[in-house]
């Protein structure tokens, strides 16, 4: 699958409601993916080291969707940086569309794994930073996104205790906290990394400056957290 991204269009975020729009159909799970679109714009307007001609660049940042049951704004913002046609998102979740339900790495360019099966992204991301210091790739930033009820699976657990006595500073995880989790945090999420040795923030999930300065917060020799908190998901 070729795509050209010669004369690409320009979009800003005042569109991706436009382009979400353009995106019908059933199981759209619009709260799951209108919580992750405030986070996943600045990731990729503002931080990620990624773009559509440096898919195979062994230097590139790698961002995973965990969070992959609600793609549309996963969908809209990967069209707005050119790693998708505009012309696909109408046929999100046909039959023959490559933008299915859930994100496909083998059909979505841009897309680092195949995702949308809860409590999975965390632990991948940190086999993906094991592996990049394994390769002597230091600067490559991993970036996982998940959502807080993807807390409730002891998988996540796992990742988050091993990853923090490793010393993986090259760990980025998102948690979009629109209270849907089942067990609550006493706390709260980012005590939950920090008593694992990680560096957390929380903050607004809505404000794109907090986001950027909590998504570029310093770290040292630490796995990095970024509790983006947003409405309820059944306010």
């Amino acid at each position: 699958m070729t795509i050209t991204h010669t004369h690409r269009h320009m979009y800003t975020y005042g569109d991706l409601p436009r382009l979400m729009g353009l995106m019908t159909g059933d199981e759209k799970h619009g709260p799951a993916a209108t919580s992750t679109l405030d986070a996943l714009w600045v990731l990729y307007d503002r931080v990620l080291r990624v773009a559509p001609e440096r898919a195979e660049d062994p230097e590139r940042d790698r961002f995973l969707l965990s969070k992959g049951h609600g793609p549309m704004a996963y969908y809209a913002v990967l069209a707005a940086k050119g790693f998708v046609p505009v012309e696909w998102l109408p046929g999100f979740g046909s039959y023959d569309s490559p933008l299915g339900h859930h994100p496909d790495r083998l059909l979505v360019p841009g897309a680092e794994i195949g995702s949308g099966s809860l409590g999975h992204g965390l632990p991948i991301a940190v086999g993906t930073a094991l592996g990049l210091r394994a390769q002597g790739l230091h600067e490559p930033r991993v970036w996982v996104l998940i959502g807080d009820a993807e807390l409730d699976e002891g998988s996540n657990h796992e990742a988050i205790a091993f990853a923090g006595p490793a010393g993986l500073g090259q760990l980025h995880t998102v948690v979009v906290d629109n209270a849907s989790a089942s067990h609550a945090r006493p706390g709260g999420i980012a005590a939950r990394f920090e008593a694992a040795g990680w560096s957390a923030v929380t903050v607004d999930g809505r404000d794109h400056q907090a986001l950027y300065d909590a998504f570029t917060a310093p770290h040292p020799g630490r796995p990095h957290v970024v509790v983006a908190r947003v409405e309820p998901k059944y306010s």
